[in-house]
């Protein structure tokens, strides 16, 4: 290979390893072409690019990119599978199972985010459900407690209402017993007002001795003209 051509590969080793902080390494040593075409595929339908390359330019490459982790990696028949945008679960089922099923196609490891991970954690990778179910897992755990949160709120809520509730009941209930008690205290204060025309009756009895008193103040005054009579006779005489 031309110096030219190898520095060519190693800046496009470069520039996919820096786009991709997840990728996978495999030992394809033993793969015939059809089955090295067949992981590729495989792959590639996942978002993967399962790439075949030289190990001294590979850690160039790494080296050139910041990703000193992966040169460890980098011994015999090596290919990479740059995840990218794809499914890195499926894709780490993809291997695992070519692995498996090849028993020649060996798994070395990875890079996770821009941290290395070792061949058991590609296969525990690969072991978790499809990202689809996966979601819907994590979204229900996050939402599970939150419901439970708000039941908790809300439950102090509804015993509070029902507190309310059963308060104003037991003093409608109290106010429909109360209103009866009232006609005796009217009744009694009727009562007390009747004494009132007692009192009349005892203005108009003395009002009525009043003319019986000057009645006799009259008979009193006329008296003095008895006692005048016998004086006359003496003056006939």
């Amino acid at each position: 290979m031309l110096k030219t051509e190898k520095e060519r590969v190693v800046a496009e080793l470069t520039e996919r390893l820096k786009a991709s902080e997840t990728l996978m390494v495999a030992d394809y040593r033993g793969l015939d072409v059809t089955q090295l075409n067949d992981v590729r595929t495989e792959l590639l339908k996942h978002g993967a690019r399962f790439s075949v390359v030289k190990n001294t330019l590979a850690k160039r490459a790494a080296e050139e990119a910041g990703v000193s982790d992966l040169v460890a990696m980098l011994d015999g028949p090596t290919a990479i599978a740059f995840v990218g945008d794809g499914d890195m679960v499926a894709i780490a089922k993809a291997l695992s199972d070519a692995a498996r099923e090849t028993k020649v196609l060996t798994v070395k490891g990875g890079m996770l985010d821009g941290e290395p991970i070792t061949a058991e954690q590609v296969k525990d990778l690969g072991s978790l459900p499809p990202a689809d179910v996966l979601r819907g897992q994590v979204l229900a755990v996050i939402v599970g407690p939150m419901a439970s949160v708000v039941g908790i709120f809300t439950a102090p809520l509804r015993d509070f209402v029902g507190v309310v509730d059963a308060r104003i009941r037991q003093l409608e209930e109290q106010g429909e017993s109360a209103e009866p008690a009232e006609e005796p205290a009217a009744e009694a204060s009727e009562a007390e007002e009747q004494p009132e025309p007692a009192a009349e009756a005892e203005a108009a009895e003395t009002t009525e001795e009043e003319p019986a008193a000057e009645a006799e103040a009259e008979t009193t005054e006329e008296e003095p003209a008895d006692e005048a009579e016998p004086e006359t006779k003496e003056e006939e005489e």
